[in-house]
């Protein structure tokens, strides 16, 4: 009886074709930040008030729509339904959300509008293979609706982290109270001038 070892054959080859697929549509953090994601002018305001509009919850994905002055132009909220990290299911979920919230711009010539995406998950802020799964679908979804692809953003109990700027900050967290728009537009403004260099350089400290 031969035809037992010939199904499980089979069913092997089909696994590691499956996973070797899934490899490949995912990207490393080498890979992201030689894509040329241009970088934001204040991902702290952008983090702040996407946390408080959507009170994202771990396994939770916010993809926003920015014009050209980083004001949002929309976005929208969905729960991780895949068991595995697979770019192009995380593809095919951003690209619909998309949809649903704004036209496509894929008569422009070049994009005008960024899209990011806010990952709120458990564990640390060290890149993961879930991470480069939701690269590889936010950058093929940007390209299927027209738009730029902007900033990865992953929301865990330490804070939130641009994946590869080394950006980030302790709040919000996955653990923050969700705050009020205007708190949250409040808590994004620079501190004021005082002047002298030392103030500059520990207004870029506290920025990271």
């Amino acid at each position: 009886m031969t035809f037992g070892f010939a199904s499980s054959t089979g069913s092997l080859n089909s696994a590691s074709a499956d996973s070797a697929s899934r490899l490949g549509r995912t990207l490393e953090p080498s890979e992201w930040a030689a894509a040329g994601i241009p970088l934001l002018r204040n991902p702290r305001e952008v983090v702040s008030g996407l946390h408080a509009r959507h009170h994202p919850q771990p396994a939770t994905a916010v993809v926003a729509v920015l014009d050209t002055e980083e004001r949002l132009t929309a976005s929208a909220s969905f729960t991780r339904r895949s068991v595995r990290a697979d770019g192009w299911e995380f593809r095919n979920a951003l690209l619909a959300h998309l949809r649903r919230v704004i036209p496509h711009d894929l008569r422009r010539r070049t994009p005008v509008r960024t899209a990011v995406l806010l990952y709120c998950r458990d564990g640390d802020e060290r890149w993961t293979e879930e991470d480069g799964a939701w690269m590889w679908g936010l950058r093929d979804a940007c390209t299927l609706h027209g738009l730029r692809c902007g900033a990865y953003i992953t929301l865990t109990h330490g804070g939130w982290q641009v994946l590869g700027e080394g950006r980030g900050g302790r709040r919000p967290s996955t653990g923050s109270r969700p705050s009020g728009l205007a708190e949250a537009a409040a808590e994004a403004e620079p501190p004021p001038r005082t002047g002298g260099g030392a103030a500059d350089a520990l207004r870029r400290a506290a920025a990271r």
